[in-house]
Order: C-alpha cells, then structure tokens, then sequence
C-alpha cells in the first residue's frame, strides 16, 4: 500500500477513535514536528510541550479532520501557531509585530529577502558591542537584567537622567547600525529579550 492511501487510511481510523491509528500518525509525524519548533524555539523542553500539545489537539478534534489525505499541513500549521504564541508570552504583541515588520523592511531596503531571526540577533549583538561602554552598560542592565533606570543609576554611580539619556541614545544608535531607523525602540527592546 503506497503512503497516501495507508495515511488515508489512518485518518479514517483516527476518525473513529482508533489509538493504534493515533499512534502510527504520531511515529510519521512526531520528530519532522520536533524539528521544526526547535528550530524556532531552541528549546527541548518547549518543543517537546508544543509538540505533545499538538498531538493533544489532533486527538481532541479527531472527528472534525477534514483532511483526508495527509495531515501534515494542519499539524505544522497547529505547529507553527504554537511557536507564535510562545513568543507571544515572551513578548508583548506589538513587539512581535515590529519583528515581523521588520524582516520585510530589510528585504525591501535591499537583501532582497527577508532577514532570518538569527542572523538579526547576530547584527544586534554587534551593533550593542560598538556602542561606548557605558551605554553598552547602561542597555544590558535595563534590557538583559530588567533593572529599573533608578536600580542602573546607583550601580554605576550615574544620574537617573544619564541612565535615561545614554538608554536612549544606545538604543537609537543600534537601531541606526541596523540600517531601521524607522523601527520602534520596542522592536530592539524585545529583540534583548529573546537572546
């Protein structure tokens, strides 16, 4: 029996509740899906959540597949709404959307194609490490460390408003450096959080 008629036939069963159906549809699917959410996430324990959770959801709403020769489509698309939503919790929306937004710009400025995710975190590492020191010092303690601009100031024996004064000027400099002066601060700011 060739692959299409034999997952046909495991979607039929599934419909029905089969578990032995389930399982092989899992055994085809199960480490393609993994791949694909670690490739995004880097994370095992994550991916290995999403992926349970997908298989969960198929389970779940086994009677109203109306895919009837492969499932491949929906589980990567269930997929790939997951890994949305897990930077979604990292994240707030908008920041996810300047992301977004910002893989086209730098496309449409002159690549040609869209920026991947780690090649931008790449640049963003260099642009932070041509900043003067002390706005290098000034954007890790805020945005890796998540300390307040009051909490910065005194470990660094600075002015709350130099705090304020060397965050902005450090953010706005790698944002020139990345050739998106158009972008939001948020958009950078989100990037520290993700690295």
């Amino acid at each position: 029996m060739d692959n299409i008629n034999y997952e046909h036939r495991l979607i039929v069963e599934l419909q029905t509740g089969s578990k032995t159906a389930f399982k092989a549809i899992y055994d085809m699917y199960a480490a393609r899906l993994y791949s694909f959410v670690f490739s995004y996430l880097h994370s095992r324990s994550e991916s290995e959540d999403i992926v349970q959770d997908v298989f969960v959801r198929l389970w779940q709403s086994r009677e109203q597949i109306r895919q009837t020769q492969s499932l491949k489509s929906l589980l990567f698309v269930i997929g790939r709404n997951r890994i949305i939503s897990e930077y979604r919790k990292r994240v707030n929306e908008p920041a996810f959307s300047d992301y977004m937004s910002c893989k086209d710009i730098v496309a449409d400025s002159g690549g040609g194609r869209g920026i991947e995710y780690n090649e931008f975190v790449e640049r963003l590492r260099a642009a932070l490490n041509k900043l003067p020191q002390r706005q290098r010092d000034v954007i890790k303690l805020s945005r890796m460390d998540g300390l307040r601009n009051k909490d910065i100031a005194k470990k660094l024996g600075l002015s709350e408003q130099t705090v304020k004064n060397q965050l902005s000027l450090g953010l706005k400099s790698i944002r020139s450096m990345l050739g998106m002066g158009n972008i939001s601060a948020v958009m950078v700011e989100m990037l520290f959080l993700l690295t």
